[in-house]
């Protein structure tokens, strides 16, 4: 696998391999990877001939609570991952590389609506940041597809309205949420987890598979997602939204909808978790 840190060097080798024919993959990450990401890698390689990861801690996502500096940072361990994984080659650049007029003046990308709900309000500019540091990395790696995973599946709807909204030619694909055998969301945070909260935590899968089976039996909604969001209170989450939304669009739900997803998060701790579970309702 080969590392490049520049967006022209890695652009043109992006470029020299489609001009060959080659279809390329692109898995964007922030690093400190687990099997989760890997298995991007595994998914986008077998969706084209060459795959590049990059590795970017992007300063824009995070809020003025959120500590930048302590993002974890394990670019060695993480590049021989992804050479096991299969990648061809890593991008991982400087912040001066992708924001070369410096953060504070950056050109800024909001998708309007989209990003201000669930997640988007309790994190004020998070997916402005998102949207932004995406941009430059479909710049800077003109893949022909781009492979997210769907635990934040409010990220993975950002993406694909983003794509679609300004002309991008990428196709997006979406990997399947790795999780533990206890049923855990595979996640960079779960290593804060003390053993007690560990043990805890497989709860907020739990929780949405038994709400997404009450719906569908038929049950109110107001009431199940009261009643789920006061179990896990009870068991010591501090929830931001435990809500039903439309697959997809993420519009508030109505009862003439038939796909649905159940989306939440909650901290455990100083952790803060999320965690999606889609379901369809059939026809009487």
């Amino acid at each position: 696998m080969n590392r490049i840190d520049q967006p022209d060097a890695v652009r043109a080798q992006v470029c020299a391999w489609q001009r060959a024919g080659q279809r390329v993959a692109f898995v964007p990450t922030m690093g400190n990877l687990h099997a989760g990401h890997f298995s991007l890698v595994e998914l986008a390689r077998r969706n084209a001939d060459r795959v590049v990861a990059s590795i970017f801690v992007n300063p824009t996502q995070f809020g003025p609570s959120e500590d930048f500096a302590r993002y974890p940072r394990t670019l060695t361990e993480d590049a021989e991952g992804l050479n096991q994984a299969g990648c061809d080659l890593l991008f991982a650049p400087s912040v001066e590389a992708l924001y070369p007029l410096g953060v504070a003046e950056a050109t800024r990308v909001d998708v309007a609506g989209l990003g201000n709900i669930l997640c988007g309000a309790h994190r004020a500019g998070h997916f402005s940041g998102v949207g932004t540091v995406l941009l430059r990395l479909f710049h800077a790696v003109p893949a022909d597809a781009a492979v997210f995973g769907s635990k934040d599946y409010q990220q993975l709807q950002i993406v694909r309205r983003l794509v679609r909204d300004l002309l991008l030619p990428i196709d997006v694909i979406a990997g399947v949420t790795c999780r533990e055998p206890d049923g855990l969301a595979m996640s960079s945070r779960n290593q804060y987890l003390t053993p007690s909260q560990r043990a805890v935590a497989p709860m907020l899968y739990g929780m949405l598979r038994e709400t997404a089976v009450s719906i569908q039996m038929g049950h109110p909604s107001i009431s199940v997602l009261a009643t789920g969001k006061q179990k896990l209170c009870d068991a010591g989450f501090e929830p931001d939204y435990f809500e039903l939304r439309e697959a997809g669009t993420l519009a508030p739900w109505r009862d003439e909808f038939r796909t649905g997803v159940l989306l939440v998060a909650a901290r455990l701790g100083s952790t803060r978790l999320i965690d999606n579970v889609e379901f369809v309702l059939v026809e009487d």
